[in-house]
């Protein structure tokens, strides 16, 4: 049976207030009292109840947080920086997997809605029309991290995709660069929106421009890369730009498999630059995002929201570094 805040007031011959008082820390109950209240509730191994603690207080210090694929090592590092912030500001988290299903991610929004959740952070994935209304209309604040609505009209923490990409590019063309593809990935629409944007920006300064065959879009997987090299290599192109780690290494398997060398035929750059780019040889060249910074600062930022803090900028852009490895020249 569950124990209740009643069974405790009964052994500890106290009203239920007195146990409440104790439980939330309110220093108005004798020392004495407050010993008896706490020995009863380790002996009973009572756990408050922090729905019910949430309705009376409005607040139960619990986060929900919706993750489009939480085996990804990109989310995981994201989720470990969101973590450590949640522990710092004593708030606890609930992690849903959404497999980047819409109709799922709604769901789980309003679950966590249904569970008294202080606030919501996205970690990551598309936000489709119906997930962005979902969350206009939200009762408790809502935080992207690694992501953001194609508006940018939601509170998000991300990295500069179309300076990063325009920059990459530029340094690649500047070295002899002519032919690029792109491989984007369908949990993260918008990023891979603006990191085209800015390779085609760098390709019309430089007077060039990108085949429409030479644009592939799946799904941020090992596996997927293989079908992307298939797809956008029948042109030779000189320079892949992927947005996903995992992808760009099965896009350079795939590439040595059918006899092309990297980096002296076919250069291969990602954006995520998790561990998984010193597990490939060569090792990746990537775009060094700070992705436990992006997970933290969203957490941080969320917390403002939750406590009525000042907010000085809700669309916070964190800096990064483009890291050349092995399969550049």
């Amino acid at each position: 049976m569950t124990v209740t805040i009643y069974d405790v007031a009964r052994e500890a011959k106290v009203s239920m207030a007195t146990v409440s008082r104790v439980v939330n820390g309110n220093q108005n109950v004798k020392p004495s009292t407050r010993d008896k209240v706490n020995e009863v509730i380790k002996r009973l191994n009572y756990r408050p109840n922090a729905v019910a603690r949430g309705l009376a207080s409005k607040k139960t210090t619990t986060v929900g947080v919706i993750i489009p694929d939480i085996s990804n090592v990109y989310y995981s590092e994201l989720a470990r920086g969101l973590e450590d912030i949640a522990t710092m500001y004593k708030y606890h988290t609930i992690i849903s997997n959404s497999d980047n299903d819409s109709e799922k991610e709604q769901e789980i929004f309003n679950n966590l809605l249904s569970k008294q959740v202080d606030g919501i952070i996205f970690l990551g994935g598309t936000l489709t029309d119906e997930t962005v209304d979902l969350i206009d209309k939200s009762s408790v604040p809502v935080v992207v991290s690694g992501t953001n609505d194609k508006d940018s009209k939601l509170a998000s923490v991300n990295i500069n995709y179309t300076e990063a990409s325009k920059e990459i590019a530029e340094s690649l063309i500047k070295k002899g660069a002519k032919k690029f593809a792109f491989v984007g990935g369908g949990y993260s629409e918008k990023a891979q929106d603006d990191a085209f944007k800015g390779l085609e920006l760098a390709l019309q300064e430089a007077g060039l421009e990108i085949e429409d065959n030479a644009k592939f879009v799946g799904n941020e997987t090992y596996k997927d890369g293989s079908r992307a090299y298939e797809a956008v290599s029948q042109d030779k192109p000189d320079v892949i730009l992927c947005i996903s780690d995992e992808q760009a290494i099965g896009i350079v398997h795939a590439a040595q498999d059918a006899g092309v060398n990297v980096p002296n035929d076919l250069q291969v750059v990602s954006f995520n630059n998790t561990r998984l780019v010193h597990m490939v040889r060569p090792q990746l060249s990537s775009v060094t995002q700070p992705l436990y910074d992006i997970g933290a600062v969203g957490m941080r930022l969320l917390t403002k929201y939750m406590n009525d803090e000042q907010i000085d900028e809700p669309n916070v852009i964190l800096p990064y570094r483009v890291e050349y490895r092995g399969t550049t020249k």
